[in-house]
């Protein structure tokens, strides 16, 4: 494995996760336009930002821990599907393809290293 394929494979799912983290938090900047007073905003924006939380969560844990974070990231991704319906792949896709890197990353730890 070439250097270039190797710092792909490390910062690819990192990068991703991060953007994809980004892309989960604008969703959360709807409660600013529903009317509520600073309170129910705050309070509001808080619940929100739950799932952008947990994607930063397993982030971390992924970040040292490869083979658990691929674990997470695809439990996320089959719990996004399982409670709401059959879902969206636009935010599951994103979770399998992050769980699938972490995954790659893991086996080819040792590689990595090198």
């Amino acid at each position: 494995m070439n250097r270039n394929t190797k710092r792909i494979l490390f910062w690819a799912p990192r990068i991703l996760c991060i953007l994809f983290a980004i892309f989960l938090s604008i969703f959360a900047l709807d409660v600013f336009s529903a009317g509520y007073d600073f309170g129910e905003t705050i309070l509001a924006l808080l619940i929100h930002l739950i799932p952008t939380c947990m994607v930063v969560m397993a982030l971390l844990i992924a970040w040292r821990w490869e083979g658990v974070g691929a674990f997470l990231f695809i439990a996320l991704a089959l719990f996004y599907i399982f409670s709401s319906g059959g879902g969206s792949w636009v935010i599951s896709g994103p979770l399998f393809l992050i769980g699938l890197l972490f995954l790659l990353n893991w086996i080819y730890r040792a590689q990595l290293k090198r």
